[in-house]
C-alpha cells in the first residue's frame, strides 16, 4: 500500500466501529474551522520557511482533504480519488502549452490562457447572474476588497464617484511595505477602541460598492 493508501485506512478506521467518537461525531461543516486552523498554521510555516514544520503542517493539511473525502464517500457522493482525478484533469486540461501543441513564453500568457479556458468551462455551469465573478464566501474581508477591485479595474466597471480615485492615488504614490502594515494595524487598533468589526466592515462596505457597480451596468444595459 501507498502512504495516501494507509491514510484513506486509518482515516476510516477512525471513522467506523470501533473508531474514535470525536471522528465519528464530524460533518464537513464542523469540519471547516479545522481546515482554516490548519491552512493558517501552514502559511505560518512559509512564512518563516521552516521546512521542519512544513512537512508536519501539510500533513494536516492533507489529512482535512481526506476526512472530507471520507465523509462523501460513506454519503455515496464521491471519494478521494474522484477528487484527485478530477484536479489532474483539469491541470491537464488548462496547460494545453505543456501537455499539449501550444506554446507560451511567460507567466502573462499562461494565466491569461488559463482564464480563458475557465471561461469556456463555465458557459458549460450554472449561468453567471453578475458581472462580479464569485468569491469564496469565507475569503478573509481584506482579500474580498482586493479581488473585487481587480475585477473593477479589469472590466473597467463604472466605479466613478465609489471609490474616492484621488485619495488611492494619493495614499499609493506614498505607499510602502512597512507604511500599509502600520496603516493597517492603526485600522484595526483604532477599531478595537470604537468596539468595531473591521472585518466585518470591510466586508460590508466591498459588498455596497459591488451591488452599486452592479445596479449602474444593469441600467446602462436598459
Amino acid at each position: 500500500m501507498s502512504a495516501i493508501d494507509d491514510l484513506k485506512h486509518t482515516m476510516a478506521r477512525l471513522r467506523g466501529p470501533g473508531g474514535c467518537p470525536w471522528d465519528q461525531e464530524q460533518t464537513h461543516a464542523t469540519l471547516v474551522r479545522c481546515l482554516i486552523d490548519e491552512a493558517s498554521e501552514l502559511i505560518d510555516t512559509i512564512d518563516r520557511q521552516d521546512m521542519a514544520h512544513m512537512r508536519e503542517e501539510l500533513g494536516d493539511v492533507l489529512i482535512q482533504i481526506v476526512f472530507h473525502a471520507c465523509l462523501a464517500e460513506e454519503a455515496g457522493h464521491f471519494n478521494f480519488e474522484d477528487v484527485a482525478r478530477d484536479i489532474n484533469e483539469k491541470l491537464i486540461r488548462r496547460h494545453p502549452h505543456v501537455f499539449g501543441t501550444d506554446r507560451l513564453q511567460t507567466s502573462d500568457q499562461v494565466i491569461a490562457q488559463w482564464e480563458t479556458i475557465k471561461a469556456g468551462e463555465k458557459k458549460n455551469g450554472p449561468a453567471k447572474s453578475g458581472v462580479f465573478k464569485e468569491q469564496p464566501p469565507r475569503l478573509p474581508a481584506l482579500m474580498f476588497a482586493e479581488a473585487a477591485w481587480k475585477q473593477i479595474e479589469k472590466q473597467s466597471l463604472p466605479a466613478a464617484g465609489l471609490v474616492d480615485m484621488a485619495k488611492v492615488r494619493a495614499i499609493g504614490g506614498q505607499l510602502t511595505e512597512e507604511s500599509l502594515g502600520r496603516m493597517l494595524f492603526e485600522i484595526a487598533a483604532a477599531s478595537r477602541a470604537k468596539g468595531l468589526d473591521p472585518e466585518g466592515a470591510l466586508r460590508l462596505h466591498t459588498a455596497k460598492v459591488m451591488r452599486d457597480v452592479e445596479q449602474r451596468v444593469h441600467s446602462a444595459a436598459v
